[in-house]
């Protein structure tokens, strides 16, 4: 590392530290966590940097449900501006207070996303995530406006409407989920409007997503495509991205603190493993969070991007401690699945895994969509997926090759994974 950026992460680790002794310091009057460090037996001074951070008890998404809706607002009422929410469908909903600090730190940051990856003045952003009380949509346009580019505030959905103004504005920036994106591209392909189009860039979020989408959008439109980051228990999208180089998201450490933990036991783990990432809000007011478990499966790159970018990166999402599936005794993630299909000629980016239990056993069945144009007979691209995925993952899959198109397209999120057992 040159001697210059070893001086820029001594500056940012002492900054961080200060920060989060001021952090420290604000919560200590918040009843959580008030009572959170007596568990612990941890008084205020006690916490000196960014070394004692592992003392520090974890926040999680219970914690946060359990305090419905405003038990963790650490700012007054008279300095909220806004509140946003998750979709509360796997429970009660978390309910996140923003001050106008808040709001203006969390534009900055969507600012510099786009900005890292080419986004300017003269562009024109088609936003398609949803507004209201998720945080996507304003999110994007906040981060636009501050750029100076043009905000194309559409939202979800219409796809019809969504292909004629990119079409008629000559969008420049496509801006949603990765099966959206997917899902767009695949339908102007069809209707034969891609030369109407001129779009240049897409920057996809809200859902892990691998190489083979990704190439397979960039093919269809010729576009380059980023992966955004972030959740809405800390601020929304925009806390990370990747850069035109694509080695990694880089993260806005003068306002978070990114560590990564085994999920197991809790513990950090060395630089460059993979673990759950922990976040820590530093600059946060209406609801700062401290060490929140993500869920999240990821790493800290150790080395520096040559971008030349001074903040630090993480590595693309891989999954989440809550997605993995036993099957057969063996513990197996969605990206491990995608990994195997990345290498896979024949077949697309798209799949469904569909977990069941027969006769007190367990079964996978791995669908899997032909490539568009494939040579290759359904028999030998399943029988070729089966032996991959027993040599990469080592289980065997049942495999059914299904025609181009033939899995279904989504405007938000895709589901994965069908885990049949849990209702039978």
């Amino acid at each position: 590392m040159q001697k210059s950026a070893v001086h820029a992460l001594v500056d940012r680790k002492e900054q961080q530290s200060i920060l989060l002794q001021n952090l420290i310091k604000s919560l200590s009057s918040n009843p959580f966590y008030r009572e959170k460090f007596s568990a612990a037996g941890i008084e205020p001074g006690d916490i000196k940097s960014t070394a004692d951070l592992h003392r520090l008890p974890f926040t999680v998404k219970d914690d946060l449900r359990h305090n419905y809706p405003l038990g963790l607002q650490a700012a007054p009422d008279r300095d909220i501006v806004r509140v946003h929410s998750s979709s509360g469908t796997t429970g009660q909903p978390i309910i996140v207070p923003y001050t106008q600090k808040d709001v203006d730190i969390w534009s900055e940051m969507m600012a510099r996303c786009m900005k890292m990856v080419g986004v300017h003045k003269g562009d024109r952003v088609q936003i398609t995530p949803g507004y209201g009380l998720w945080t996507a949509g304003i999110g994007f346009q906040a981060g636009a406006e501050l750029l100076g580019a043009m905000a194309v505030p559409i939202g979800p959905g219409n796809t019809d409407k969504q292909l004629q103004l990119m079409s008629d504005l000559q969008t420049t920036v496509l801006i949603g989920t990765s099966s959206y994106g997917l899902l767009l591209a695949e339908e102007a392909d069809r209707r034969g409007v891609i030369n109407q189009l001129s779009l240049r860039l897409g920057i996809f979020g809200s859902e892990r997503w691998g190489e083979k989408m990704r190439s397979r959008i960039e093919a269809i439109l010729g576009i380059d495509t980023f992966d955004i980051y972030g959740l809405t228990e800390v601020y929304g999208p925009g806390i990370a991205i990747d850069c035109p180089y694509h080695t990694g998201l880089h993260y806005w450490d003068d306002h978070l603190i990114f560590e990564i933990i085994d999920p197991h036991t809790g513990k950090q783990v060395a630089p460059g493993e993979k673990g759950e990432l922990v976040i820590t809000t530093l600059t946060k007011e209406g609801m700062p969070l401290l060490r929140f478990r993500t869920r999240d499966l990821t790493r800290i790159i150790p080395d520096p991007c040559p971008c030349g970018s001074p903040y630090p990166m993480i590595d693309r999402i891989v999954g989440r401690t809550d997605d993995m599936i036993k099957v057969k005794g063996v513990q197996v993630y969605p990206a491990e699945i995608e990994n195997v299909l990345r290498s896979t000629p024949g077949v697309s980016s798209e799949y469904q895994i569909i977990v069941d239990r027969k006769e007190g056993k367990d079964t996978a069945l791995l669908r899997v969509e032909r490539d568009r144009g494939s040579r290759m007979s359904a028999a030998e691209t399943s029988d070729m997926c089966r032996r991959q995925i027993k040599s990469s993952i080592g289980i065997t899959m049942d495999i059914e090759i299904v025609d181009f198109m033939g899995l279904p397209r989504s405007e938000k999120k895709t589901k994965r994974v069908i885990d049949n057992r849990q209702t039978n």
